[in-house]
């Protein structure tokens, strides 16, 4: 595994190959680590990137052409080793394309590129999949950043709060074994805000459809340093950590979901699949600001 670095006079991130995964946005200005640091004994990643599915499938299984495949929660991408194929003063790529263990799991042919683009204190992500075969395929993508919070030892977990402008309430589905449920929740806003909370990820994460999300912050009540991500037009959103840590929160853009509970399992028909015909990109792309 290789890590690749870029530098600028506001921040230094750096990336694995493995993953293609952001591990560290350090601000030297302010002294701060944003991501979170991977400790194997909470949760043992930084910022995965999720293909050729987001979240659970119902039995870890799917079926696409009469035939069964086993995939892993969020896909094999984070746990794939990627090739830097562009490397520039402000700009990391990263590409994975099939290969014969991919097929063995995924029967589609692709190319997915990641895209790491640094200018002053904010940072783009970059997902572009391209198809080489002469039929369809069909995936989902999407990021999975976990920011340290709290970010300095002089604050608590407590001490931050979600952001959400223009918002007064938002709609989460709930999740039984990581899977979607046909019921959904209500959450009001004091004020765009969301207090983070020990008790607020008791149910797994907050899962939000239909688009609701276009920018969200994690800011601190004290120090008011924190992360705004905007990623407009993401159908998807989740927001976790791991119950009780209180050391981490993961804001998660998608063009994705996990399995319902009632899913039949056939690809083609998965919620927020999306279908590419052959010879044709797919792009996508969310911004993080880092103060």
């Amino acid at each position: 595994m290789s890590v690749f670095q870029l530098q600028n006079n506001d921040l230094t991130i750096k990336v694995k190959s493995f993953g293609a995964e952001l591990c560290s946005v350090f601000s030297s200005k302010n002294n701060i680590e944003y991501i979170w640091q991977a400790r194997q004994e909470l949760w043992p990643r930084n910022a995965p990137n999720l293909f050729p599915i987001v979240g659970k499938l119902k039995d870890n299984s799917f079926s696409y052409l009469n035939n069964n495949y086993q995939l892993p929660q969020h896909g094999f991408a984070r746990d794939s080793d990627f090739i830097c194929v562009e490397e520039t003063e402000s700009k990391l790529t990263f590409e994975l394309t099939a290969n014969e263990e991919t097929l063995k799991h995924y029967p589609f042919h692709f190319s997915l590129q990641i895209s790491y683009t640094l200018t002053d204190n904010n940072l783009i992500t970059s997902y572009k999949i391209f198809n080489p075969s002469n039929s369809e395929i069909y995936f989902s993508v999407g990021a999975h950043p976990a920011f340290n919070c709290p970010l300095q030892t002089s604050e608590t977990f407590e001490d931050y709060n979600l952001i959400f402008p223009t918002k007064n309430e938002l709609v989460i589905n709930t999740l039984n074994d990581g899977l979607i449920k046909n019921n959904t929740k209500t959450i009001s806003l004091n004020e765009n805000k969301l207090k983070v909370s020990k008790t607020l990820f008791d149910n797994d994460a907050l899962v939000f459809m239909n688009s609701q999300i276009e920018n969200v912050s994690l800011i601190s009540n004290k120090t008011k340093h924190g992360v705004t991500m905007k990623c407009t037009n993401w159908p998807f959103f989740g927001i976790w950590t791991k119950k009780n840590s209180e050391k981490f929160i993961c804001l998660e853009p998608w063009f994705g979901i996990a399995d319902s509970e009632t899913t039949n399992s056939n690809f083609t028909n998965k919620t927020g699949i999306i279908k590419l015909l052959p010879e044709l990109n797919f792009d996508c792309s969310f911004n993080i600001l880092f103060f």
